[in-house]
């Protein structure tokens, strides 16, 4: 057998190894858990960067208002 057809033999198995892991009920789940985490990761990020804005922009009026004082 040529070194070719190894491989192809090789990526074929290692094809229908993860079409048959994809179809379960576990990687599935599993996908869902690690997108909703993700997500939520996501959404507390731009909640905590809001807030130091939302900081920054505090500071910079406080300084304003002390210099035009």
């Amino acid at each position: 057998m040529t070194d070719g057809k190894k491989m192809f033999l090789w990526g074929l198995a290692a094809g229908v190894a993860a079409a048959a892991l994809f179809r379960t009920d576990t990687f599935r789940k599993g996908c869902s858990k690690v997108i909703a985490g993700g997500m939520q990761l996501k959404d507390d990020a731009k909640e905590y960067f809001e807030t130091i804005k939302e900081d920054a922009e505090d500071i910079k009026a406080e300084q304003d208002s002390k210099a035009n004082s």
